[in-house]
């Protein structure tokens, strides 16, 4: 400053000096024309209030007021009675929509930031001259206790933040998610861009920390309304109010201060799968207060009780044998729901949706929305039940099939499925055969059906049974073949050779078949005269070997065979050819020799086999 008033003398020692080199009269002339020139003593005064503001004492922080002397693409350039202008970035006068809010002339205020009086140097702040406003705004209402608003900026750890002033002064508070509502807020981030209003907790100017809450707010808010809401709250009123929470077992509504729970069972009239379905929270209802108690404070509300229970003339609407129409509602694993009324809904059971078809789920036949026409089977309007039957609109196909397949037919089909227990076979649309595992063949023993047939395969078959109230139609494939073991007692009497292949070999004895069908076993004590452990190594399948028939069972479906037998009969049949061979001269000493040969032989065979 010492320097300014310095160079002020200066000028005006030099401008003297100038005008004593003048001549006196001019100098007495000029003098009397500038006392009396009122633009020139103007001059004078202007000159004197530069001058005094050339000597006045900045501070750093402080907030002034300067003049706009022109502006460029960076910078505006500021007067604020300074020797030297200072320049703000031009981005702190842009709009919202990014243009230049400023002309040249316009009066602003900014914040000194930095003085430098050696260097003549300023450096100005637009922006933070407007947040320095809006703290004190700030301070002022946390002093005062008074509410103050924000727009929520963002999500941050533990809370949001909410800016307090516009986009240029902005002061950033911090609002604890604890301090949001009166209840938890399931998704913080959808009130990013709200304009709230909240109280101030916390202002701490120097460290620039403001914490503030909404929650406060709403409960005084919440206060005021719940005293107004117990001093006239009665049963059997009909009030409005909003939905704050919805839970598995029903919905809280908030009455104004006080909570009143609508439970799932006075919703409606009819069947509700969750109270979600039909609320959602920040819907306005309108419920009836059913019960108030005033010492706990706990209301029971209503829905369903604003209406007439349609239950009470369903039996007269919807009388047994009735055809209706309804909506599908919900479907479950073991029937859908059907809404015939507001309040009013049917069960069709999986089983009542299809004649012939198997139904696993109600998904098969309709879906949820879809109009139907179905048949009042029953009707308990003191449990609220309505059983209701899809397939009774058309006729049973059961009762067609008995005339048109009676037992004895043959019919020809494809084979649908394959099963452990058997083959279902189609005999028209909806309607399947049965053949049972054990109607597949007389003898043959069959592990898999599969064994023998495969999906789709076209056979015929022997209707056997038609059951209609089970749904049950019995097929057989070997009926249509004559049983063979009711005659094998006449092809294989005891005593004959038969000649077969070996189907299976177990420890107690070797399986042969003897023609397609019918199989004999050559039980293990049948197979040599020699004691055998197991016939397993001795026999394979495909094997073909010759037995004698010593037991037939028609009933049991069995035969008795031996291989033992046939050895002892060709013993016989050579001892008894040997005794009554004269010319051979073979003599009883000779015959009973030949016989241990034999036997030493067989014995040396069966050491073999067995090793």
């Amino acid at each position: 400053m010492e320097k300014v008033a310095a160079e002020a003398t200066q000028e005006q020692t030099l401008t003297a000096t100038s005008d004593q080199e003048v001549a006196p009269s001019q100098v007495n002339s000029e003098t009397a024309a500038k006392d009396e020139s009122p633009k020139k003593s103007g001059d004078m005064g202007q000159f004197e209030d530069l001058f005094e503001q050339s000597l006045r004492t900045f501070q750093e922080g402080e907030v002034l007021e300067g003049t706009v002397v022109s502006l460029d693409k960076e910078f505006v350039m500021i007067d604020v009675g300074y020797k030297s202008e200072g320049l703000i970035p031009i981005q702190e006068f842009r709009g919202e929509g990014g243009e230049v809010t400023v002309s040249p002339g316009d009066v602003v205020e900014v914040l000194l930031e930095r003085w430098d009086p050696e260097g003549g140097m300023l450096r100005l702040s637009h922006s933070k001259a407007l947040r320095q406003h809006v703290w004190e705004e700030i301070i002022k209402a946390f002093e005062a206790g008074i509410p103050v608003k924000g727009t929520v900026v963002s999500r941050v750890k533990g809370g949001l933040s909410v800016r307090i002033g516009d986009r240029k002064g902005e002061v950033t508070a911090f609002l604890p998610f604890s301090q949001i509502d009166l209840r938890p807020i399931p998704d913080p981030e959808s009130m990013v861009n709200q304009v709230i209003e909240c109280s101030i907790l916390k202002c701490n100017r120097r460290r620039e920390n403001i914490v503030v809450s909404r929650r406060v707010l709403l409960e005084n808010e919440r206060a005021k309304k719940r005293e107004e809401t117990l001093a006239s709250l009665e049963e059997n009123q009909i009030r409005e109010g909003d939905v704050k929470n919805i839970t598995d077992y029903g919905v809280f509504v908030d009455l104004g201060g006080i909570d009143g729970l609508l439970h799932i069972t006075d919703m409606s009239w009819g069947h509700i799968e969750h109270p979600s379905k039909l609320f959602k929270v920040g819907d306005r209802i309108k419920v009836k207060v059913l019960t108030y108690d005033r010492e706990t404070e706990k209301v029971s509300l209503g829905i369903k009780q604003l209406t007439e229970d349609p239950w009470l003339r369903v039996e007269e609407k919807y009388p047994v044998g009735e055809r209706v129409k309804g909506k599908v509602v919900s479907l479950t694993d073991y029937g859908a729901f059907i809404e015939l009324e507001d309040g009013v809904e049917g069960l069709v059971h999986v089983s009542e949706m299809s004649w012939t078809k198997r139904i696993r789920h109600p998904s098969q036949m309709i879906s949820v929305g879809d109009i139907v026409e179905a048949m009042v089977l029953k009707v308990d309007s003191k449990a609220k039940r309505i059983s209701l039957g899809l397939k009774q609109i058309e006729p049973n196909p059961w009762d067609l099939v008995q005339e048109r397949y009676p037992i004895g037919t043959v019919i020809e089909g494809a084979v649908k499925n394959v099963t452990d227990f058997g083959l279902f076979i189609g005999i028209e649309e909806g309607i399947d055969g049965l053949v049972h595992i054990s109607d597949l063949s007389w003898s043959k023993r069959i592990k898999h059906p599969g064994e023998l047939y495969k999906k789709g395969e076209i056979i015929q078959a022997v209707v056997l049974n038609i059951d209609r109230e089970k749904e049950r139609f019995s097929l057989g494939i070997k009926q249509l073949y004559p049983d063979p073991w009711k005659s094998v007692l006449e092809r294989y009497p005891v005593g004959a050779k038969i000649t077969g292949k070996v189907t299976n070999v177990t420890d107690f004895g070797v399986f042969v078949e003897i023609e397609e069908g019918v199989e004999g076993l050559i039980h293990i004590s049948e197979l040599g005269a020699a004691k055998i452990k197991t016939p397993v190594g001795m026999f394979h399948v495909g094997e073909e070997v010759s037995a004698k028939v010593i037991h037939v069972g028609p009933l049991e479906r069995r035969i008795g065979l031996s291989i033992k037998r046939i050895s002892q009969d060709e013993e016989r049949s050579n001892f008894d050819e040997y005794a009554t061979d004269n010319r051979a001269g073979t003599t009883l000493g000779n015959l009973l020799q030949e016989e241990l040969v034999q036997q030493s032989r067989a014995h040396s065979k069966d050491s073999k086999a067995k090793k």
